[in-house]
């Protein structure tokens, strides 16, 4: 049988195919290969994909309803899905939120009522999907654990992961489809995306230019490393919900690393990986953002085993060696 990745041109969506593959699954990723971020870095992480058997790949849109639809018809196979497919990003939810609706909530939409026909027709074992630790907005208990309640969103791109969330128990609950959201926290790693803190830290850092730091510093973030994400959703994936027909066969998780860092200390073990001091150029908080997450990961690590390995004292070094490879730049910086 079959996995249908969304987003599988992504960060998280080309990790999670890898291993997939490696473990002798079929994948049928899409991706619409946008420009939110450089193209390029999205079409190399498709040709190492494409290199692999077992793989096959649709450039489409989630947002493309009758496309999204047609899955069902030319892949009679698909027995799991893990969407991933989103406009991501909290900053450019301010300068562009028809994107978020969009990608974010109709195209959810789409994936549900693809996830809807693969379950009337008896084939559908799973549908996992994104969700964000976004959603917890201005919640100042921590850890933020699933109990919490989430009904204060600070910015539009929570506020389509909190709807999605949403309206996958509603779907669940109609048409009993086995559903899980993840909540991730911070993932980075070797091929992230470039609009996240390690990597404009990085590319800064390593031209001589200032790094942009918010709220002057005084932030935390619950960094995962890309590699325990993957485990971690492939475990969830292969463990649905039950459905006992009465609650609705749909579950959340956090999906972090259950260790806050301060950025600060980040920019320091930056600093060690390349070699390079930081030109810290400090800003007040950004609208939208938060100051810290940290996720209580009980709930997953309690029904799945999920047990996060990897610090950003290794992490990081390794997100370094792989830009130096990817980008093929360091010897011009560090000539210097």
């Amino acid at each position: 049988m079959t996995i249908l990745v969304t987003g599988a041109a992504g960060f998280i969506g080309m990790h999670l195919t890898e291993a997939f593959l490696d473990a002798g699954e079929r994948v049928v990723g899409i991706d619409n290969m946008n420009d939110y971020y450089d193209p390029t870095l999205k079409q190399a992480r498709l040709d190492r994909l494409l290199s692999r058997d077992g793989f096959t790949f649709e450039t489409l849109d989630i947002a493309d309803r009758d496309g999204i639809a047609a899955l069902a018809q030319s892949y009679t196979d698909i027995d799991r899905i893990v969407h991933l497919a989103a406009q991501a990003g909290v900053r450019y939810s301010l300068t562009n939120p028809h994107a978020y609706v969009e990608a974010n909530v109709l195209g959810h939409l789409n994936i549900l009522e693809l996830a809807r026909t693969l379950t009337a027709e008896g084939r559908l074992k799973h549908l996992v999907y994104a969700s964000s630790s976004s959603v917890y907005g201005g919640n100042t208990k921590v850890p933020f654990s699933v109990e919490d309640p989430v009904d204060n969103p600070i910015s539009l791109y929570a506020a389509t992961k909190r709807s999605d969330e949403l309206m996958g128990h509603s779907y669940a609950h109609l048409y009993r489809i086995p559903s899980t959201g993840l909540r991730f926290f911070t993932v980075y790693g070797p091929w992230g995306r470039p609009d996240m803190a390690a990597y404009i830290f990085t590319s800064k850092m390593l031209a001589g230019e200032k790094i942009p730091v918010f709220n002057n510093g005084d932030m935390s973030r619950d960094f995962t490393y890309v590699a325990d994400i993957v485990s971690g959703i492939r475990a969830v994936l292969a463990a649905p919900p039950e459905d006992d027909g009465s609650a609705a066969p749909h579950r959340v998780y956090n999906i972090g690393n259950n260790t806050p860092e301060p950025l600060m200390r980040l920019i320091s073990v930056l600093e060690d990986a390349l070699g390079v001091k930081a030109n810290i150029d400090f800003h007040p908080m950004q609208p939208g953002d938060v100051q810290s997450t940290y996720a209580d990961i009980d709930a997953i690590s309690q029904d799945v085993g999920y047990k996060p390995t990897t610090p950003i004292d290794v992490g990081i070094p390794a997100f370094v060696e792989w830009y130096k490879e990817f980008h093929g730049d360091w010897g011009k910086h560090n000539s210097r």
